[in-house]
């Protein structure tokens, strides 16, 4: 159960990925509907919490400036087509603040990634995004499991879909969302390495002002999830709060992805 010092210390930073009424059957379990999502930001509206985006928890982390009181965070992962229009609409209709990590190889013509087929948004769009008020950030360029990768693809993977980003907005690209939240130690330094100053992973819990810069805990919206969910989540109770060392559980199961990797080659995180 969270306590009442947690619930006022803890920081919700919700993880959404599409916003369709008929999602592809892959995504269908994190899409959540333009009524429900509507619904959604409503509720954030109402709970009198500040909306921020990642670059402001950054800052407050680095010790370089003091968050509001009562922050929440949005953030969109992988760039599905509803993203640049309804999506970004219904956020800045509200004055929301957001932040999008966008999979390059995903929106890129001629690119390539381990995503399944869906409506995609495209790469000359991200400026837009930006235009409508919504921070950009990397989500690599294949969405592969990065915690099972070598050192030489892991490398590859955090800094062209930077460096294609930072083509295409004309500025640095400072944050990082690893696919599926799966990362490591080694996964960690090396996305400092890359120039990233953040990077978020999922861990559905509930972040803090003592988080980790390179495991920003998320809180992963499902469709199952109802407004009363999210209500919670933004009274600071639900969830844990993080930081907090990862459970046996968790390591066992990157032994074995990483294990599983070494035989079939890189595998889509989702």
């Amino acid at each position: 159960m969270t306590g009442a010092g947690e619930a006022s210390a803890a920081i919700p930073v919700f993880l959404y990925h599409a916003v369709m009424e008929e999602p592809p059957d892959w995504i269908a379990e994190f899409n959540v509907t333009p009524k429900e999502f509507a619904a959604h930001l409503d509720a954030i509206v109402d709970s009198g919490r500040t909306p921020v985006t990642v670059s402001a928890l950054a800052d407050h982390l680095a010790g370089r400036a003091p968050l509001p009181a009562r922050p929440v965070l949005l953030t969109f992962d992988d760039g599905f087509a509803d993203l640049p229009g309804p999506t970004a609409e219904a956020l800045a209709a509200r004055d929301l603040a957001a932040t999008a990590y966008l999979t390059t190889g995903a929106i890129s013509p001629g690119g390539r990634s381990l995503l399944p087929p869906a409506p995609m948004m495209t790469l000359d769009q991200a400026a837009g995004l930006e235009r409508s008020g919504m921070e950009i950030g990397s989500h690599t360029v294949t969405h592969a499991q990065l915690d099972t990768l070598s050192a030489r693809a892991l490398d590859r993977e955090l800094r062209e879909s930077r460096t294609v980003l930072e083509d295409a907005l004309g500025h640095p690209v400072r944050h990082l969302a690893y696919p599926h939240g799966y990362n490591s130690g080694r996964v960690r330094r090396m996305a400092g390495a890359a120039g990233y100053e953040t990077a978020t992973a999922v861990r559905h819990a509930l972040s803090s002002e003592r988080d980790e810069a390179y495991r920003i805990a998320r809180l992963i919206v499902r469709r199952s999830h109802t407004v009363a969910d999210v209500e919670t989540w933004l009274a600071g109770g639900g969830a844990r709060v993080a930081p907090y060392r990862d459970r046996p559980k968790t390591v066992g199961w990157r032994w074995y992805r990483r294990a599983r990797a070494v035989l079939r080659g890189p595998v889509f995180a989702g």
